[in-house]
């Protein structure tokens, strides 16, 4: 099932958006997409949310940012309590607003390098949400010109979170937000992009970068914070769930194509990246 693209308009005293729904007495799988950043806090819900290729339990307090056309939705399985709605604030904003915004101001380029790394979906810390979350919850009462400071606010506070993990799997996108110092990593990356379902020798990519084996994984840990195989399996795994969600081509052909010889083995790697199988995967698409 493809995302069915989502039409967010803005209010005529405003220039980015906001939606404060009670859901009830679910929050429904909605597969969709829209070109808008998105800033979603969940409250009152405990469940599962699909962002592009990453399935992950999610709890009271789930706060994501969400980069232009990433596919996404929530899923709830329970809430805290039961006697009150799972409840969604959700703030999004264009990407040529935010380019305005921080091109302009000196003091936004945290924000710049925090809207480059939503490309991938962030999951923010405890911290960083318990510093914002009242914020982000008052802001809907408040007039315009106060709501707009306080998401900017809430942006800067966000863009210091340095431990709000990425959800997706790696991109070679011009938003990607693998760290890179020099042409080695690069050369390692683009060839691992191109070549991720064939059979990686460490040695050729360690000539790639002009290191020793040694050399080269210390590198390649420090640049990703994955090892080799982590990263590959991601990518992998990655490319596997989009066939799944938008094909209808057989699970083994699908494990081929995206590198594995054993089909019992990507099964194994599924389940354990993605807490699913494949074919229930599948299934949570189907329709």
């Amino acid at each position: 099932m493809k995302p069915y693209l989502e039409k967010v308009t803005v209010a005529d005293d405003a220039s980015w958006s906001m939606v404060r729904v009670p859901r009830d007495p679910t929050i429904p799988f909605e597969w969709h997409h829209h070109p808008e950043y998105e800033l979603t806090l969940t409250l009152n819900s405990r469940g599962r949310r699909f962002i592009g290729d990453h399935v992950g339990g999610y709890d009271d307090g789930d706060l994501v940012l969400l980069g232009p056309n990433l596919p996404h939705t929530w899923s709830s399985t329970s809430k805290l309590d039961g006697g009150r709605p799972h409840l969604v604030m959700v703030i999004w904003f264009r990407p040529e607003w935010a380019r305005a915004l921080t091109g302009l101001l000196t003091e936004l380029r945290p924000v710049a390098g925090l809207l480059d790394r939503s490309a991938r979906g962030l999951k923010f810390s405890q911290g960083a949400t318990e510093r914002v979350r009242a914020r982000i919850e008052a802001i809907f009462d408040k007039p315009p010109a106060d709501r707009l400071l306080d998401l900017i606010s809430v942006l800067l506070t966000l863009a210091e979170d340095d431990a709000a993990e990425p959800l997706t799997a790696p991109s070679r996108s011009p938003q990607s937000t693998l760290a890179s110092s020099g042409a080695r990593i690069d050369r390692v990356l683009d060839y691992l992009h191109a070549h991720y379902t064939d059979d990686l020798r460490i040695d050729h990519l360690a000539r790639l970068a002009a290191l020793s084996p040694s050399g080269f994984h210390r590198m390649f840990t420090r640049h990703t914070r994955l090892t080799l195989v982590e990263y590959v399996t991601r990518l992998r795994i990655g490319e596997a769930c989009a066939l799944l969600a938008e094909q209808d081509k057989p699970i083994a052909h699908i494990a081929e194509l995206v590198g594995y010889r054993s089909l019992a083995n990507f099964g194994r790697q599924f389940k354990a990246l993605k807490g699913l199988t494949p074919r229930e995967y599948r299934n949570r698409f189907a329709g």
